[in-house]
């Protein structure tokens, strides 16, 4: 079938057989370069906070999600620790193949924030995580950090 094709019969799988080929560029947009600029150049997590409604967003946002407010001047160093939120043991990877070994991700709800960063779990046997535990980001060193994600190695429990 053509793409130009009209379709007649609307509740029918239909399928096309090939490549796509796709160009894109993708942007971190104005909070999220703030908020990688940050963790590249100071190695801290950025939030971005509303007086009016008291609450910290992370990753932070250009308005409050409660009252749009304007809050790109109001970024707010949120440090680079925090507390395990929920976790899970990952023994696939994405296509679904075994891992060799099992992974430890982590939501981590940085303090004093409302909100948090998906990523790994190191130096922590997966019997002794649980909610609430005390965690610190282990950061590449600033000459290798790039002002992505992957900047941040993985969180390891703090004390």
């Amino acid at each position: 079938m053509a793409l130009t094709e009209r379709l007649q019969n609307t509740t029918s799988v239909g399928y096309w057989r090939g490549e796509i080929p796709l160009e894109y560029n993708y942007t971190y947009g104005r909070a999220g370069e703030a908020y990688y600029r940050g963790l590249k150049d100071r190695g801290t997590f950025l939030g971005a906070r509303c007086e009016a409604c008291d609450v910290t967003y992370v990753p932070p946002r250009t308005y409050c999600e409660k009252c749009f407010a304007r809050l790109e001047d109001h970024y707010v160093d949120v440090g680079t620790e925090g507390e395990v939120h929920t976790f899970t043991l990952l023994h696939k990877d994405l296509d679904e193949s075994r891992k060799e070994a099992p992974v430890l991700m982590a939501m981590i709800r940085l303090d004093g924030t409302n909100g948090g960063v998906i990523h790994y779990l190191g130096e922590v046997d997966p019997a002794d995580v649980h909610i609430g535990m005390r965690v610190k980001a282990v950061l590449k060193t600033q000459k290798e950090r790039q002002g992505a994600i992957t900047d941040i190695e993985y969180f390891k429990p703090v004390g």
